[in-house]
């Protein structure tokens, strides 16, 4: 099984797959369907049944049932994306056997190291087989980690079919990065009746809780003038911007919180005097306080129109996902089920809120609870990313007991 993830994560690794929130198609690149196209014949190799790519590059597949009974349809999932944060161009992994546990140089010629005086968490992985970055790119681990650790599961289901499951069904899906993971998905023709995205970071990770979240993008106009003969004349949109970043509460931030904190999270800010552009993303686990952020953007923009007029200041907001704890709760079953697998394995649930979203976030509105589970990975996003190998096959354990708790439980 070792071999096999290592040679299925770093294949996927190696393409170029991140999204492209500046491109309305989907999926927003081309590499995201050159993974769904490489996944379908994988998944066509090992014995999978129903293998399809749709037009939108959402790949889809069947595990059949090997055992009678009343039991549910159950999915796994896992995006073909990267993230946007940092490059997923030439990504390089690189292998370390038995980690010393000490800092890595990932990167000698640029002196790009990850070492444990930055991340605490990485002398606990002593003795693992690792995979890095180069330093130059991110991994991806996040999500083809999952990818990975789903494939690797159903081919092991597929090769002993003395381990009884109900049917399965597999789906790998473009742009959750950005936000639009399951904006074209079948949830009809997926025809499951639950699922778990495979999505989370370090080992033991268990979430069905998820942020509320919106994004805001707000527009300032101003009047350019040579600055000698600016007086009351001109207005400046970078100043506007300026002062609407100052009216947000500094510790309100990413930096700033932890566990059911929300915040406003700036992105990015584009401008110089004549236009500017500012995007927040804005998160609460709780629904009402999520709605009193979303009023605060409001409020600033009225006070910045009423001091520059009401067409120097442009406010545009839309909800991106919902907390899925709402209709998971409901068959909170699942979870459990979950919850049980990894015990049974000597693995130590973690049961927190994901402090960002997955598919999940948004099927589970779509009528299908999707809780969410580790892949093994940790720093996603950035050149830091790495992932543990032996945690790896841990999270492809706990989706083969998953599947073996549906059957014993039906």
């Amino acid at each position: 099984m070792k071999e096999e993830m290592i040679e299925r994560f770093i294949t996927y690794a190696k393409m170029d797959t991140q999204s492209d929130e500046s491109n309305d198609a989907t999926p927003s690149t081309p590499g995201q369907l050159e993974l769904a196209n490489h996944l379908v014949h994988e998944l066509q190799e090992i014995g999978m049944v129903d293998v399809a790519v749709d037009d939108f590059g959402y790949v889809m597949a069947t595990l059949p049932a090997n055992t009678d009974g009343d039991i549910p349809t159950i999915g796994f999932l896992a995006h073909l994306d990267t993230a946007t944060d940092f490059t997923g161009k030439n990504v390089q992994p690189q292998v370390i056997e038995n980690f010393d546990g000490g800092d890595i140089i990932l990167n000698e010629e640029h002196n790009i190291v990850l070492s444990a005086s930055d991340f605490p968490e990485l002398p606990q992985y002593k003795g693992h087989t690792l995979i890095t970055t180069d330093g130059t790119t991110l991994l991806g681990a996040d999500n083809k980690a999952g990818i990975a650790e789903i494939m690797t599961a159903m081919n092991y289901l597929i090769r002993h079919p003395e381990i009884k499951h109900g049917k399965i069904r597999v789906a790998f899906t473009p742009d959750e990065e950005i936000g639009r993971g399951p904006h074209k998905f079948d949830v009809e023709r997926f025809d499951a009746t639950y699922a778990y995205t495979v999505d989370g970071g370090p080992l033991g990770e268990l979430q069905y809780e998820s942020f509320n979240a919106a994004a805001a993008k707000i527009l300032f106009k101003g009047n350019s003038v040579h600055p000698g003969t600016a007086k009351n004349k001109m207005i400046n949109a970078g100043k506007m911007a300026a002062a609407f970043i100052n009216e947000l509460p500094d510790q309100e931030a990413p930096e700033y919180t932890e566990g059911y904190e929300g915040f406003y999270h700036l992105s990015s800010v584009n401008g110089d005097v004549e236009n500017a552009e500012v995007i927040y993303i804005i998160r609460d686990f709780d629904k009402d306080t999520f709605e009193k952020r979303k009023n605060v953007f409001h409020q600033i923009t009225d006070k910045l129109q009423a001091k520059y007029g009401a067409e120097s200041v442009t406010l545009e907001m839309r909800d991106q996902y919902y907390n899925m704890r709402e209709k998971i709760e409901p068959v909170k079953e699942i979870v459990d089920i979950a919850y049980d697998a990894m015990k049974n394995l000597n693995i130590e649930p973690i049961v927190q809120p994901i402090r960002g979203g997955t598919d999940g976030s948004q099927l589970s509105y779509m009528g299908l609870p999707t809780p969410n589970i580790f892949t093994g990975g940790e720093n996603f996003h950035g050149k830091f990313e790495y992932v543990s190998v032996n945690n790896m096959i841990k999270a492809t354990q706990t989706i083969i007991e998953i599947c073996k708790l549906f059957e014993q439980r039906s």
